[in-house]
């Protein structure tokens, strides 16, 4: 066979070869693209949109108000002016002004200067030492002439709770037997006053109290820690012992009381110190326990459930972590805050944070019983419990009468503020956000 032939052959089937290669190939391709379809990808693009820049928003002050205002009124718009016994009063006003001897003349009256200083005063301590004790009208010319009425006002407006106070009787003996088995302490050796001054801390702040242990200053014990402690004597004199748990407590809370030896005399017996704990009222305490009712929170009723029922009223007693310590008080008394002896009727514990010590004020309230006590009272005293710009404890002196009454007084009213006129008229004091 010649070369040509065979190279036609070989063409001739490599074609046929080639072309079956082709068909078959694109079958093939035609049933993958059936039974196995060419897998696609999805991409998912997110955009991003910037987030939102917020607009600036104007700082705003935040509103302000005094916790207290001062505002002049006249005299002869007070109520009760002229009806008053105001010469009741002079004793009161003539014990404040004894507290401003020998002070120096540039010592500031109350916090901030509320009531300027000891020199301002000067003058008008002076024209009333020289009223005869039962001289209302002298007593009303001085006050009109010498002296700046202001109506004193919170927030809330210008009434506030007035309680009263009384000095309580009590039965003791020096010592301790099975009747007279509660005691009195004096302070305690290992108690520790901080001194805000020496430290240059503001006079806003609370008095620190407490004891030194490994060298740092901490909390003293509670009423109930104390009271269980039967070595306490060892750290605290006991000045007294009394009969009666009941009668010890209202001591505590009332601050000062008289109290009857076996003999038949009489010893007055004050505030020291306490243990620097927050006052919880037993009245308050009960109420929260359920075991009185509303309307039952009188410390009359209070005394009579703690008597009649001995056994819980010692543990509810206890609650109130406050702790009082007494010293003997030999002379006249019962003394204040201010150091000088309370005259019943005639004496109003307030917040020293709005009132002066010494400043004379006029009341506008009600007793327990509706009957007015409109007049004449001095600013002498303090309490746990008497704080805000309109908040008054009344005294009501001693003995079963002045005990209903204390007892029993919880009204609304308001006062005035006496100021010497050389006095600027009190700011604003005491601003916080509203």
């Amino acid at each position: 066979m010649s070369n040509d032939r065979i190279s036609r052959i070989l063409k001739s089937q490599a074609t046929a070869y080639a072309v079956a290669s082709f068909v078959g190939f694109s079958v093939g391709l035609l049933v993958a693209a059936q039974f196995f379809p060419t897998r696609v990808e999805r991409v998912e693009v997110i955009r991003t949109v910037p987030a939102p820049v917020p607009k600036p928003v104007p700082s705003v002050e935040p509103k302000t108000q005094p916790l207290v205002t001062y505002t002049r009124v006249n005299v002869e718009d007070l109520p009760g002016w002229t009806e008053d016994s105001v010469s009741s009063a002079l004793p009161a006003l003539q014990n404040a002004c004894r507290a401003f001897d020998g002070r120096p003349e540039t010592d500031s009256v109350g916090r901030n200067g509320i009531g300027g200083t000891v020199g301002d005063w000067r003058a008008p301590c002076a024209a009333l030492a020289l009223i005869a004790s039962n001289d209302d009208g002298g007593l009303r010319a001085v006050m009109r002439d010498l002296f700046v009425p202001y109506a004193v006002s919170s927030p809330q407006g210008p009434d506030g709770k007035f309680t009263g106070y009384y000095e309580a009787s009590l039965r003791g003996s020096e010592s301790q037997s099975e009747k007279y088995s509660v005691p009195l302490y004096a302070l305690p050796n290992d108690l520790v006053e901080l001194d805000a001054r020496a430290f240059d801390l503001s006079s806003d702040i609370p008095s620190v109290i407490g004891q030194v242990t490994d060298r740092r200053l901490v909390p003293y014990e509670v009423r109930r820690t104390i009271e269980q402690d039967t070595t306490f004597s060892d750290r605290a004199d006991v000045l007294v012992w009394v009969d009666d748990p009941v009668d010890a407590h209202l001591l505590h809370i009332q601050g000062s009381g008289r109290v009857r030896m076996p003999d038949g005399s009489e010893r007055r017996i004050g505030y020291a110190g306490n243990n620097g704990r927050r006052f919880r009222g037993i009245g308050g305490i009960l109420l929260s326990a359920g075991v009185l009712g509303p309307g039952q929170g009188s410390m009359p009723s209070v005394a009579d459930w703690l008597r009649d029922n001995p056994a819980p009223a010692q543990s509810y007693m206890e609650d109130n972590p406050r702790f009082i310590f007494f010293r003997w008080n030999d002379g006249p008394g019962p003394l204040g805050a201010l150091g000088v002896p309370l005259e019943p009727m005639r004496s109003l514990a307030v917040d020293p944070k709005y009132i002066p010590y010494g400043a004379p004020l006029w009341l506008d309230v009600d007793d327990p019983d509706g009957q007015s006590l409109d007049g004449m009272v001095v600013a002498l005293d303090t309490g746990s419990a008497i704080r805000g710009a309109v908040r008054g404890d009344f005294f009501w002196g001693s003995g079963d009468a002045a005990f209903a009454k204390a007892g029993r007084m919880n009204s609304r009213g308001r006062y005035y503020l006496f100021l010497p006129r050389s006095v600027a008229q009190p700011s604003q004091i005491g601003e916080k956000p509203l």
